[in-house]
């Protein structure tokens, strides 16, 4: 976790001040505020033009009854895409522009879903299923696959 925060808040933002230095070397310094700032509107744009978009046919799908999975997925990368959008530099602008493209959209999806397929296949040839928590006790070892079950009170105090 803190490699991940460490690439966040500390790499991310030195290569994105060596790319605007670098671009605005080639195309000049105010042509480079432009850019940043015409790619955050028209990111902005497109954020809102497909979120809207993600949020209807999910609310259709829900309406017949059927889980809008592709929807809720598409919402999510539409939302960090909107992020990345409006985060002045030029690395994450590509990367927004990217989750934007529904090709790079489904190619993700597809990959994320393929990967939770093999690990839930894989919980389940360990025996029993993979959203269940198991424990082997020591007194009796044929209660392998019993639920470990956690036994409390709850008391609410305003």
């Amino acid at each position: 976790m803190f490699r991940f925060l460490f690439v966040l808040f500390i790499i991310i933002p030195i290569i994105e001040i060596a790319l605007l230095i670098q671009v605005s070397e080639v195309i000049g310094g105010f042509s480079t505020i432009a850019l940043v700032i015409i790619t955050a509107i028209l990111g902005a744009k497109m954020v809102k033009q497909q979120g809207m978009s993600a949020l209807q046919k999910a609310q259709t799908q829900m309406a017949e009854g059927q889980m809008p999975a592709k929807e809720l997925f598409t919402g999510i990368c539409v939302i960090i895409a909107g992020v990345l959008l409006l985060t002045p530099g030029i690395m994450t602008d590509v990367f927004g522009l990217l989750l934007l493209t529904p090709v790079i959209r489904n190619k993700l999806a597809a990959g994320l879903a393929s990967q939770a397929t093999v690990r839930m296949s894989a919980g389940m040839q360990q025996g029993g299923s993979p959203f269940t928590q198991h424990s082997q006790t020591e007194a009796d070892p044929h209660q392998v696959n019993k639920p470990t079950i956690i036994d409390g009170e709850f008391e609410r105090k305003d």
